[in-house]
């Protein structure tokens, strides 16, 4: 298949850049997988398309506050995006102004309670650098770090929990698993309350998920890697469910993808953890997953792969037609769709 066979036309206009006041006020298209028939609801609606029995999968990842903006000791701006935790106060990181960062260049954050060194330019551009601060480095981002934001955000967040899931404990992504972020506390105990099963699984996004896709064959494209990991509550959660007839609805594209990475060949689950590269796209058979919470996707991205591979392709660009048409709001802060 090729790329351009999942492009679809979006006004600019209808990329949310702010979350909603009320996290479950947003929107919810119901997409039958089978027919392809559309009904339009709201986010709270969700509990009439959960049923008793049914477990209800999220990806608990906390997004990292992981972009630093600081300077050099000249005056100079400087940006620090961090992507990987190498070990010994060291980080890998997206740096600009690339050309002014080289070996040996400090830059100071805050008023100096963060610095950091550059010790090594790997082959991509990306920099190695150490930091150097006191107390625990994780509180210290915390308050001088802001959220990743995708590119497409062109809006200053004013709540960094916008960004975070209501249950995320896991710190480690660079992108927050954006279907969890309409569900609040409050809804989650009436899910509970109607007998479905809450079960967590962690993978940590990468910003490898923005990355567009520049082959024009999609079976070259090779996806980035993240790393995945499944309890044994969850596994005997999920266990018991398929034992009683019951279906696993995943949270998102991330928790899919963890499920299809871990579940055994004969549709079983047991603890587990691994990297998973894993890319679906029409044509792929589902083992794991039943039914989807998912928000709208960029054209012609991965993600729009995967929601057509459980869909189908021509259900999926009708219903983001439709989208399109009663002004859904998409990407990351926009409105939500249930495959089922």
């Amino acid at each position: 298949m090729k790329t351009s066979d999942f492009w679809y036309d979006l006004p600019e206009e209808l990329i949310a850049q702010t979350p909603l006041e009320q996290r479950d006020t947003s929107r919810l298209m119901v997409l039958d997988k089978k027919t392809g028939n559309i009904s339009h609801r709201h986010f709270y609606d969700i509990l009439d398309y959960l049923r008793p029995g049914d477990c209800l999968v999220m990806n608990d990842s906390r997004v990292l506050p992981a972009r630093l903006l600081g300077h050099r000791p000249t005056g100079g701006a400087a940006e620090l995006l961090l992507l990987r935790d190498l070990g010994n106060k060291k980080w890998e990181c997206l740096a600009k102004p690339g050309r002014k960062l080289q070996v040996g260049q400090e830059v100071v954050f805050g008023n100096g309670e963060l610095t950091a060194t550059v010790v090594e330019i790997l082959e991509e551009g990306n920099r190695v650098v150490e930091f150097h601060y006191q107390g625990i480095f994780l509180e210290v981002l915390e308050r001088l770090g802001k959220m990743p934001l995708p590119p497409y955000i062109k809006a200053e967040l004013q709540d960094q929990e916008r960004y975070q899931t209501v249950y995320s404990r896991e710190v480690g992504s660079a992108a927050a698993p954006t279907a969890g972020l309409h569900f609040t506390n409050e809804l989650l105990d009436r899910v509970r309350e109607k007998g479905v099963k809450t079960a967590f699984v962690t993978l940590h996004v990468g910003l490898g998920t923005f990355r567009p896709v520049k082959a024009d064959d999609i079976s070259e494209h090779h996806m980035h890697s993240e790393l995945c990991m499944l309890s044994e509550k969850t596994a005997a959660l999920l266990n018991e469910t398929r034992r009683n007839g019951g279906r696993v609805v995943c949270v998102g594209t991330t928790s899919c993808r963890t499920l299809e990475s871990l579940v055994n060949e004969d549709g079983s689950f047991e603890a587990k953890s691994r990297w998973t590269d894993i890319f679906i796209f029409p044509g792929y058979q589902f083992r794991a997953l039943d039914a989807l919470i998912t928000n709208f996707h960029l054209p012609e991205s991965t993600l729009v792969m995967l929601v057509s591979a459980l869909a189908g392709r021509e259900n999926v660009l009708n219903a983001y037609g439709e989208a399109v048409k009663e002004k859904y709001r998409f990407f990351s802060f926009g409105d939500a769709m249930f495959i089922g």
